[in-house]
């Protein structure tokens, strides 16, 4: 069954640059919003197993990724495609969403 992978400041270069798509929430222990959608990343993590990379950002304990790009509020969500930014999410928002970004990325 799919997993979110944790990213981190230090790998982070690394699984962008897949084949494939690249989710990555940017969240934090405190943030409520966030908890609200972490079940929905755990999901879209185990639909997409095999075409797309699902991953989660602590920004607390990573706060040179969550500058780099720009992460001002929580839970911000970027796809990535070949290393680079396609789309960004900022809020929680519906898994349907999420998927139909990541449908579009893999197209």
């Amino acid at each position: 069954m799919g997993k979110a992978i944790e990213i981190t400041d230090s790998n982070f270069e690394q699984v962008i640059q897949s084949d494939k798509p690249v989710l990555v929430d940017f969240w934090a222990e405190w943030c409520g919003p966030c908890k609200m959608i972490g079940p929905v990343i755990e999901e879209l993590a185990h639909d997409f197993e095999g075409k797309a990379v699902i991953g989660k950002v602590n920004v607390d304990n990573n706060p040179i990724m969550s500058s780099k790009y720009g992460v001002r509020s929580i839970p911000t969500l970027l796809v990535f495609k070949n290393g680079e930014v396609i789309d960004k999410q900022v809020g929680v928002v519906p898994k349907a969403l999420l998927s139909k970004k990541l449908e579009t990325a893999l197209a």
